[in-house]
């Protein structure tokens, strides 16, 4: 008899019965009932717990906000998309700026090089966030392919406060995944991070080392209804 099916055979005749749940342990958890400054205000605090950076901005203001944080970066090379509204914006914004626009939308072996070599950040949109566990979700396009978050050392994700959710499950339901499941829906929950057989964290090992958060408010950060 094998060590699997010891431990399951002394599972089944334990004294008081086989191991078992009631039904009501497997529901999934939904609808918690938060508020927007609640979803908001557990999302940003779960993931700066795990080293991700938020900024907040008023709706007509946020390329203001990622202006001063390529500065502080020191960002001089931001690869970005065309057509999403975020990327449109963004290439308005930065035309006369200082930075380098790079297109991100073209095929990874144009320019290979550049993105593993020369860009110092990636631009994103996103589809909206989870405040129960802190992750933003994406879902990548030919114009913002995935590596434009996870090739460079940076990645800047711009969300808008009203698509928070507060579980993942808000996410699926909203959105029809029932219906129609996204083949390429993408969870992010901080920088990357990596922890080898000593339970050592490493950040930057494999994607970006840094995240940052945009998030853009409909009116002024701090006025949004309670």
């Amino acid at each position: 008899m094998s060590a699997r099916e010891t431990i399951l055979k002394r599972l089944r005749e334990r004294a008081d019965g086989a191991l078992s749940a009631p039904e009501s342990d497997f529901s999934v958890m939904t609808g918690r009932g938060w508020t927007p400054a609640e979803r908001l205000a557990r999302f940003e605090s779960m993931i700066t717990a795990v080293h991700g950076e938020v900024h907040h901005a008023a709706r007509g203001e946020w390329t203001q906000a990622l202006a001063a944080v390529l500065r502080d970066k020191g960002v001089t090379r931001l690869g970005v998309g065309r057509e999403h509204p975020v990327a449109v914006e963004a290439r308005a914004a930065l035309a006369d700026g200082g930075v380098t626009l790079v297109d991100a939308d073209r095929d990874i072996a144009a320019w290979s090089r550049d993105q593993f070599e020369t860009l110092e950040a990636g631009l994103t949109s996103t589809r909206g966030a989870i405040a129960e566990t802190g992750s933003l979700w994406l879902w990548p396009t030919p114009d913002e392919p995935r590596r434009l978050s996870l090739v460079p050392p940076l990645h800047i994700a711009v969300l808008d406060a009203e698509t928070i959710e507060d579980t993942f499950f808000d996410v699926v339901e909203a959105h029809g995944w029932a219906q129609g499941m996204p083949t390429n829906a993408l969870l992010i929950s901080g920088p990357s991070k990596t922890a080898d057989i000593e339970q050592t964290l490493a950040y930057g090992v494999h994607g970006p080392r840094e995240l940052v958060v945009i998030v853009r408010h409909a009116d002024a950060p701090g006025q949004a209804d309670a």
